[in-house]
């Protein structure tokens, strides 16, 4: 099992940067790949990016592509999200996930059910 616990979250005005952090419990961290979703009021949960378990393979939405970038620090059981250039559409909780059956990121890896554990989501507010 692992345990998610997001950070990084804040108001921040359009145009800026925040980079989100993604910290796991558990062992084997680099075996399973990693997912960023967000999930804005009133609406359904959206994939944002993925990674594989060694990086070197990650996926972006359209919304977040050249914007965003995914990395991970598998000495550190870490998992990033850096976001540039924000905008008010952005401002969402933020989950990441992790898909423990696989350390490579699977065909439908933007669907939230390929993810079996979530952290708790961290606040994103971007003003305008």
């Amino acid at each position: 099992q692992v345990q998610l616990v997001e950070s990084g979250g804040r108001l921040v005005q359009t145009g800026g940067s925040l980079r989100l952090s993604c910290a796991a419990s558990g062992r084997f961290f680099s075996s399973y790949a990693m997912g960023w979703f967000r999930q804005a009021l009133g609406k359904e949960r959206e994939f944002v990016a993925g990674i594989n378990g060694n990086g070197a393979s990650t996926y972006y939405a359209d919304s977040v592509k050249g914007r965003f970038t995914i990395s991970r620090d598998n000495a550190k059981n870490l998992v990033y999200l850096q976001m540039n250039s924000l905008k008010p559409e952005d401002t969402a909780v933020y989950y990441c996930a992790a898909d423990l059956s696989r350390s490579y990121l699977s065909v439908t890896y933007y669907r939230a059910n390929e993810y079996g554990h979530w952290g708790q989501g961290t606040q994103v507010t971007v003003s305008s």
